[in-house]
């Protein structure tokens, strides 16, 4: 029986975080493939077709482009984040674009990242 993309969708809409993460690792598995090295690569390409060395950057400042529908979880994960007040928070949701961390190593600013966007922001790496 086949399986029809809107039904792969549907199915991996109703997950949970974990679960999707546990499914891309298990596809990575049996297809012998990462998803990191693909997303890595095609900025890669894109810069130079891949003749010219790309230097990695190591500091990253993460700059939240929009607040989304869920203002006030979008506060909340901004004071989580930076221990800024209510009041500094707000001001820094309602002035995007706004840079919530600056100088933070890779992975930090993934977690930075992550943190935003499950409280329905829009986030970008600079």
């Amino acid at each position: 029986m086949a399986v029809s993309k809107d039904e792969i969708l549907e199915t991996v809409s109703n997950m949970t975080v974990m679960e999707v993460v546990e499914l891309i690792e298990a596809m990575e598995e049996k297809f012998g493939v990462s998803a990191a090295a693909a997303v890595a690569a095609a900025p890669a390409a894109a810069a130079g077709g891949g003749e010219a060395a790309v230097e990695e950057k190591d500091e990253f400042d993460v700059v939240m482009t929009s607040f989304g529908d869920n203002k006030v979880s979008v506060i909340k994960a901004v004071r989580g984040i930076t221990g800024l007040g209510l009041k500094e928070a707000k001001e820094m949701v309602e002035g995007t674009p706004a840079t919530v961390k600056e100088g933070a190593s890779k992975d930090d600013a993934e977690e930075v990242k992550k943190t935003l966007e499950e409280a329905g922001a829009q986030v970008e790496l600079k």
